[in-house]
């Protein structure tokens, strides 16, 4: 449902730059190395976010996108194209045409865009004031956005092959700077819980560990392995931890879910996804996996009836005061301390709403203008009344959470409010607002029809000054009411 359609120009160049400085921002340069960095990402081929053909960017380009990024709590925004000063605006469109477009459409609110057109031009000619006469295009596009749609006649009485496998060595890493880089991971769990509905099922154990520190952001087990769920823990993560700079999954189908694609980049998080049958990638995580294990699960063996809220409880108790405290064999210190000493990468955390909104897939949706919804997953949302002349609404939603979607606005990616289900049975209470779209208060009512349209006035004009008589036959009234007598039929009185 998400796709490049449904994403923004300028959100699409600033994903560009930002995969392109991305690595600078989460593992900087040393002094001196800035240079060679730059030139080895201008030597290399992009793909143009439009035409998708093959693009480089000059060094000192990529280095004007690093510092605007660097110091930024959003680099996304940093490195987003600036909303033009006129959009939105309708230059083409002046006072006097603005005023006859409106007057034209309330006398027939029923005609097509063309045909108002029409009459504007013949206006044009006739009125000085209504100025030059734009194209058709720019008056389609003004009448659009102001709402002024052609309205239906009413009856009278109803007023997106993976690249193939080459093995490669394997080096062991670990990054330089505190919450330069988070692993993130899924476990299958040893041992079964009880569920509220007396089930046994096994339980996933959602890891994010930071690579500098060995320190364990967050860990929570659930009874699926989604997207959502995963959302659900990195949030957390974020809250407590800060935003990293770069996060490291594998190639699952959460991993790689819209939502959390979307959200990774709006939060400024270079995605990395280990390569195919390299799972030693994330081999911190499958440590770590070891410990959880062989000590905390251990630990369990005696609960005969072992429940996930428990085993949530007793995860808890275990990081903080044992794993995070005790010696860490790899880095030779305990991990809060070393993370507690950086150098530290972290960026502070959105609050919880601008979290919750980053995780959702965006993409677009026709509007009902019959009665101002769209549907999303099968379901149909209202529109709020002041939106009600967009065409296309640009829409982020969750899809396993069908309780409200966001509307934003797809030039600079700010949002606008929340859209509920439609409540039939709530607005079957008869109340409803009056509607006045862009109407101004001293026009007064709209006033009737005036005689003949004038692009028909200006067309019998044309005909008349031919010289020609109109091209028909007018029809005998007067003739055509007499009886006629037929001979051959004779009255009944003379039948005999």
């Amino acid at each position: 449902m998400s796709d490049d359609d449904a994403t923004a120009m300028r959100v699409r160049w600033a994903r560009l730059r930002f995969s392109i400085i991305g690595p600078l921002l989460a593992a900087p340069p040393g002094p001196g190395e800035l240079g060679e960095r730059l030139r080895a990402l201008a030597a290399q081929s992009y793909r143009h976010p439009t035409t998708k053909l093959t693009i480089r960017f000059g060094a000192s380009t990529i280095e004007r996108w690093y510092y605007e990024a660097r110091t930024e709590a959003d680099p996304i925004s940093a490195l987003c194209r600036k909303v033009p000063k006129h959009a939105g605006t309708h230059p083409g469109i002046s006072a006097g045409l603005a005023l006859a477009v409106l007057t034209l459409y309330r006398q027939h609110p029923g005609w097509t865009i063309q045909l108002h057109y029409d009459n504007l031009k013949v206006l044009a000619q006739q009125e000085p004031a209504i100025g030059a006469m734009p194209s058709y295009t720019t008056v389609r596009r003004y009448m659009r956005d102001q709402g002024l749609r052609r309205q239906r006649r009413r009856h009278p009485r109803v007023a997106d092959a993976a690249p193939e496998f080459v093995p490669r060595e394997k080096r062991s890493f670990e990054v330089s700077h505190v919450h330069q880089l988070w692993h993130l991971d899924f476990h299958v769990g040893s041992r079964k819980v009880l569920t509220g509905a007396g089930e046994w099922k096994t339980p996933m154990l959602l890891g994010i560990l930071d690579d500098h520190s060995r320190l364990c952001c967050h860990l929570q087990w659930y009874l699926d392995e989604t997207a959502e769920s995963l959302i659900h823990g990195l949030c957390q993560a974020i809250a407590k931890r800060g935003l990293p700079r770069a996060l490291m999954t594998d190639n699952g189908s959460a991993m790689l879910a819209a939502e959390t694609v979307e959200g990774l980049f709006r939060l400024g998080i270079v995605h990395e996804t280990t390569l195919a049958y390299t799972p030693e990638q994330n081999a911190k995580q499958e440590c770590f996996w070891g410990q959880v294990e062989g000590r905390l699960i251990a630990m369990l063996e005696g609960e005969p009836q072992l429940t996930l809220s428990l085993l949530n409880e007793a995860t808890q108790a275990w990081v903080e005061h044992e794993y995070h405290r005790n010696r860490h064999s790899e880095i030779g210190e305990p991990p809060i301390e070393r993370a507690l000493r950086g150098p530290s990468l972290v960026r502070p955390s959105p609050i919880s709403d601008e979290l919750r909104r980053a995780f959702r897939m965006q993409t677009t949706r026709a509007q009902r203008h019959s009665d101002g919804t769209f549907t999303v997953g099968g379901v149909r949302f209202e529109v709020p009344s002041r939106y009600r002349s967009l065409v296309r609404l640009t829409v982020r939603v969750a899809r396993w959470d069908l309780s409200s979607v966001d509307l934003v606005d797809p030039r600079s990616d700010v949002h606008l409010c929340s859209a509920l289900p439609l409540d039939k049975q709530k607005n079957a209470d008869g109340r409803r607002r009056a509607l006045t779209p862009g109407v101004p208060p001293d026009l007064g009512p709209a006033p009737p029809p005036s005689g003949i349209a004038p692009h028909l006035r200006a067309l019998m004009a044309d005909y008349a000054a031919t010289g020609l008589p109109p091209a028909y036959v007018p029809k005998d009234e007067s003739r055509s009411a007499a009886p006629v007598a037929h001979p051959e039929i004779e009255p009944e009185e003379n039948a005999e």
